[in-house]
C-alpha cells in the first residue's frame, strides 16, 4: 500500500456553497442551469483523499454535469433538513444516493448534531431508561458511544440496533420520496451487503445495512447498483493523505475503486437522462 504525500494541507478539495445553504461542499462549484446529476452521499461521494471521485469519474463518461453534493459522515439528516440542497437535489435529472451507515442519524434513543452527522449530542428519555447505568456526557461521537454501549450491554443494544435500522429504512424512503423517486441507490463497499447473521463488533460499513434492509426500498427508488469493491481494484495507490492521516485513509476505496463505483453507474445513469 502506498499514498501520494502532500503538503500539509492535502489536497486542494475547492470547498464551495450553493445558494443560503450552510454547507461546504467538493468544488468547483457547478453551474446548475443545464441538466445534471446530484451526488449525495458521504465520506466516499465527497472523495476524501482522492484526487477524483466517482461522482468526476461519472461526469467523465457520461459528458452531463454532475453535482458532488456529497459532505464527509453525512447522514440523511444532513440533506432532508437542508432546503437549499433538496431543491438542487429535486431539480437534478436523478440523484445518486450513497448508502451510508444507519447510526449517523437522529432516531428514536439519540440526536446527533444537523450538519455533523457524526456528533452525538444528546439521548432521549428512552436511551436513559433502556441504559441507565451509562453516562452519556462521555461521548462526543455516535460511533465511539455506540461501541462502548455494544461492549457494556449487548443484550440491550440489539434494541438500539434494531432501532437505527428500522430509522435508517424510513428516512431513507423520505428522501427518496421528497426526490420524487428519482433516485438510485449506491452500495458501494468492500463487501456485499449483508445478510444479517451475527457480525463481530458493530459491524462492517456502512455499519448496520443488512441486505433485506435495501431491498425493503426497491419500490422507492429508480435502481439500486451495488458496487462490491473487487480485489483487483482495492488499492489504495493514489491517494493523497496528509502526514498523520494514514491510519484514517487505509480503511477508505482508492482511486480505482472509484473508478470501478463509476463505470458502474454510468450505463445505469445514461438510461435516466
Amino acid at each position: 500500500m502506498s499514498f501520494q504525500v502532500p503538503g500539509p494541507q492535502g489536497l486542494d478539495y475547492k470547498p464551495c456553497r450553493y445558494g443560503t445553504s450552510r454547507l461546504s461542499f467538493r468544488g468547483p462549484a457547478r453551474l446548475l442551469d443545464k441538466r445534471y446529476i446530484a451526488f449525495l452521499g458521504t465520506t466516499e461521494t465527497y472523495g476524501k483523499y482522492i484526487p477524483r471521485p466517482f461522482p468526476a469519474l461519472t461526469e467523465d463518461l457520461l459528458g452531463t454535469p454532475c453535482v458532488n453534493l456529497g459532505f464527509v459522515n453525512a447522514g440523511h439528516d444532513l440533506y432532508i433538513n437542508d432546503p437549499v440542497v433538496m431543491e438542487i437535489a429535486g431539480e437534478a435529472r436523478i440523484s445518486v444516493v450513497q448508502i451510508g451507515g444507519a447510526h449517523n442519524l437522529s432516531n428514536r434513543f439519540y440526536t446527533v448534531h444537523p450538519r455533523r452527522n457524526d456528533r452525538f449530542l444528546r439521548a432521549s428519555r428512552l436511551m436513559h431508561q433502556i441504559f441507565r447505568d451509562v453516562d452519556f456526557t462521555d461521548f462526543a461521537f455516535t460511533r465511539h458511544m455506540l461501541e462502548s454501549l455494544h461492549r457494556f450491554a449487548p443484550d440491550r443494544f440489539a434494541l438500539l440496533r434494531e432501532e437505527l435500522q428500522e430509522a435508517w429504512i424510513a428516512r431513507t424512503r423520505l428522501l427518496a420520496d421528497r426526490l420524487g423517486g428519482r433516485v438510485i441507490l449506491l452500495w458501494f463497499a468492500d463487501h456485499p451487503p449483508p445478510d444479517g447473521s451475527p457480525a463481530q463488533g458493530l459491524g462492517p460499513d456502512p455499519l448496520f445495512i443488512e441486505g433485506a434492509m435495501i431491498d425493503a426500498l426497491r419500490r422507492n427508488v429508480a435502481e439500486v447498483v451495488t458496487v462490491t469493491i473487487s480485489t483487483d481494484t482495492h488499492s489504495r495507490e493514489g491517494m493523497v493523505v496528509p502526514p498523520g492521516e494514514e491510519p484514517a485513509a487505509a480503511d477508505m476505496p482508492g482511486p480505482a475503486a472509484h473508478l470501478e463505483a463509476a463505470r458502474a453507474l454510468a450505463p445505469v445513469l445514461r438510461d435516466h437522462l
